[in-house]
């Protein structure tokens, strides 16, 4: 839409309210509002001011003031509100220079793409991501000097087969036995559909949805794919429409990575495709009918993995699930219709169209605009430099032994670990300019400050468990 469009867009929809909406650093979505009189075709230039300093990971409070310029193409009406309600998602600039802010984490995607097309070597990349994320019924958690506990409850938990309901109606699937149980089991049904239509209501296309492998209700609904900053974007509004429908219910949805002791985590499969032309580039006569350009575009994804995963998997939480040995692919290989490797090339298709690879370890705790940018980069960084990849592997990696595995590298088993390798190895992601040093340097500072050295300084209720009597 044109910013005229949107004013009468707004008009149409006797809208009263118009949400700005934007992203701060570590990935979570910001929001003000203001009155629909102030909605005029100049605010697309002129833009709203806001305080930058108190957003996580930006501005010092002595250069505090900023300005978000909405972009008219992401207008819709939102769901949720009581009162008639536009939503624009926006973009950050600086008002002295009206430049960017180089660390608003669309800019970036923005930068991503820009410079995808000034490669040549192609000029659109797709990604579809597949977010799973578990609804309870029930949270409850506390940290303080002298205790921590979570607890979740859901009244699809195997655990409360034997609990009193008054009554109990039993179907409650097993420990990693979730996955496409028709309805008793699968009682979240009725819930995912009215997500998806709520989603498409708001513009997003949706592919699939189901119930996921693990009980307690862990779920999945699939998006179409899109172009990078469009996707990254529709990733925002479908977890606002998650965590809203769930709520509507009295429900809470969670895509915390792994807030399950023994069962499945929650991770985000993102399948992605360079094209040029509306030409598709990743079929050929390779293996599994990709192309060399595919194959280096894997090779680079590979190589960068340890790194990539500070951004794609970016919470303490995230390497919960990415424990060796168990479901999550932490091991770096790519294969054909193999899950347990860490990049996968589905083969649902004969369609040159829908040739694609999918990248299995990043989870929906990243902040989507930087991941989605992160893995391009490799990508590219693999496809310029020509990177083998090295030989599929097409064996179940869960049944290999250990010997077997010692020539395949693996992911990082911390976030810790994963920062060290992105300061070691970086240069890939400032190409063009891209990301800058002054973005991984503060995502590198805050995620050590605020995290890593936050969870090293508090004991873990387990701890107690193992050592209180020694």
């Amino acid at each position: 839409m044109t910013p005229r469009e949107v004013v009468e867009f707004a008009k149409k929809n006797k809208a009263v309210m118009v949400d700005m909406r934007f992203m701060d650093f570590p990935g979570v979505w910001q929001h003000f509002s203001v009155p629909v009189n102030v909605l005029e075709v100049s605010l697309f230039e002129d833009g709203l001011g806001f305080d930058g300093s108190s957003i996580r990971g930006w501005q010092a409070i002595n250069n505090s003031d900023m300005l978000v310029i909405p972009d008219p193409d992401s207008a819709y009406m939102d769901p949720f509100c009581e009162h008639p309600t536009l939503t624009l998602i926006c973009n950050v600039i600086d008002p002295i220079t009206r430049e960017h802010y180089s660390r608003d984490p669309r800019y970036i995607a923005q930068k991503a793409e820009a410079y995808l097309k000034s490669t040549k070597i192609a000029d659109t990349i797709y990604m579809g991501p597949e977010a799973e994320f578990f609804v309870f019924d029930d949270v409850r958690y506390e940290q303080n000097e002298h205790c921590g506990f979570y607890y979740i409850d859901s009244v699809e938990g195997q655990w409360n087969t034997g609990r009193d309901e008054k009554p109990n109606l039993g179907y409650k699937p097993r420990y990693k036995e979730g996955y496409f149980p028709v309805p008793p089991v699968d009682t979240f049904q009725d819930l995912r559909t009215e997500m998806v239509l709520t989603m498409q209501k708001c513009g997003i296309q949706i592919e699939a949805q189901h119930h996921e492998v693990a009980t307690a209700g862990q779920n999945e609904i699939d998006m179409r794919f899109n172009t990078l900053t469009a996707i990254a974007d529709s990733m925002l509004i479908y977890k606002y429409i998650v965590k809203m429908v769930a709520r509507k219910h009295n429900k809470t949805a969670t895509f915390m990575p792994k807030p399950i002791f023994g069962d499945n985590g929650s991770g985000m499969h993102v399948h992605q495709s360079l094209w040029k032309g509306g030409k598709a580039l990743f079929a050929g006569n390779e293996y599994a009918g990709l192309s060399q350009m595919a194959l280096y575009y894997i090779g680079g994804i590979l190589k960068h993995a340890p790194a990539l995963a500070a951004l794609t998997s970016p919470t303490t939480n995230s390497y919960r699930r990415l424990v060796p040995g168990f479901e999550a692919p932490v091991n770096l290989a790519y294969s054909s219709r193999n899950r347990s490797a860490s990049i996968r090339i589905p083969m649902y298709s004969a369609s040159p169209k829908a040739k694609r690879v999918e990248v299995r370890f990043p989870d929906a705790s990243c902040n989507p605009y930087l991941a989605f940018s992160a893995m391009l980069m490799a990508g590219l960084d693999g496809v310029e430099n020509k990177i083998d990849p090295g030989a599929p592997l097409d064996k179940d990696i869960y049944d290999m032994k250990p010997e077997e595995l010692t020539d395949i590298p693996s992911l990082p088993a911390s976030l810790d670990e994963a920062l060290t390798h992105l300061e070691n190895d970086k240069d890939f992601l400032l190409k063009g300019g891209v990301f800058t040093e002054d973005v991984l340097e503060t995502w590198i500072t805050y995620k050590r400050t605020k995290e890593v050295d936050a969870m090293r300084l508090r004991p873990h209720p387990h701890e107690f468990n193992l050592y209180y009597d020694i």
